[in-house]
């Protein structure tokens, strides 16, 4: 058997939607598995010279639980993946490893949770601990999360995304640790304000983004760990460019409106990328 699954890449937070809202981005992860080839795993793009060969990536390693959690090992397989999405960027790599290794072994088990996303959004959220990057990998969109329940709502369709990539990474664990134990009330008020405008502005009114993608509770922390963003970050929100770090950083999200201020290629520096990647509408895809 060989099979095929596409898994994009999430934005998660938006701002001051902090574990609660996720955007799908239509940069997807390619992964092949076959169980009929020699054994091995190949990868290309993005990590290729740095994942593991030997069975012990996250991809590799969320096939073997799921086949071990419903008691049909997996056999030997070759494993080859396409991967787009770049690492520890705040762009949900880890996740869409995790959600492809469901899905596939799924259905190389014939086990039928990948006909079903949320079958398969409730096991990756335990398995990777993130339901906001889960979620819309999942379902594609713009994806709300509380208490393990997730919502797809659609996009606004002039919403038109930019990412703007560093070269530094930061591990979402370090980004985690970073946060404070407390935070003042008024800062949760505001970021519980921010966050349901946020819902308008990403579904109805993108003119109203620079004002709901304000946040209290996370970025200002992990800005400071990255001071190169935080000078870029600072620069959008001087022209009037909506921007909001993507998941726990170091990328930004920034979004571009008819008429609005556009991310002018100048203002980063050698080793940057610049992406316009898109919304994606649907989440996971099996192919073959």
């Amino acid at each position: 058997m060989r099979v095929a699954v596409r898994v994009p890449a999430t934005s998660a937070n938006l701002g001051p939607g902090f574990d609660c809202l996720g955007l799908a981005l239509d940069l997807c992860n390619e992964v092949v598995v076959d169980t009929e080839a020699p054994p091995g795993v190949v990868w290309r793009g993005e990590g290729a010279q740095e994942l593991p060969t030997d069975g012990s990536d996250l991809v590799s390693r969320t096939m073997a639980a799921v086949g071990e959690r419903f008691g049909v090992p997996l056999a030997p397989l070759r494993l080859e993946a396409d991967n787009r999405i770049p690492l520890e960027r705040g762009l949900g790599s880890s996740c869409a490893a995790v959600v492809a290794g469901i899905a596939l072994a799924s259905r190389v088990c014939d086990l039928g949770l990948h006909a079903d996303p949320t079958s398969v959004f409730a096991l990756a959220a335990e398995l990777e601990g993130h339901p906001d990057n889960a979620a819309p990998a999942c379902f594609g969109g713009l994806v709300v999360v509380a208490d393990g329940a997730a919502r797809r709502l659609e996009p606004h369709p002039s919403l038109r995304p930019v990412l703007l990539v560093p070269p530094t990474r930061l591990p979402t664990e370090q980004a985690r640790r970073a946060l404070p134990a407390q935070v003042p009330f008024a800062d949760a008020a505001a970021n519980a304000a921010g966050a349901a405008m946020a819902v308008v502005a990403l579904t109805q009114d993108p003119s109203v983004l620079p004002i709901a993608l304000r946040d209290r509770l996370h970025q200002p922390t992990r800005l400071a760990l990255v001071p190169e963003v935080a000078e870029v970050f600072a620069d959008l929100e001087a022209r009037r460019v909506p921007v909001c770090l993507s998941g726990a950083g170091p990328t930004l999200l920034a979004f571009e409106r008819p008429g609005a201020p556009e991310v002018p290629a100048e203002l980063v520096t050698a080793g940057w990328r610049i992406l316009r990647p898109g919304v994606r509408a649907s989440g996971y895809e099996l192919v073959g």
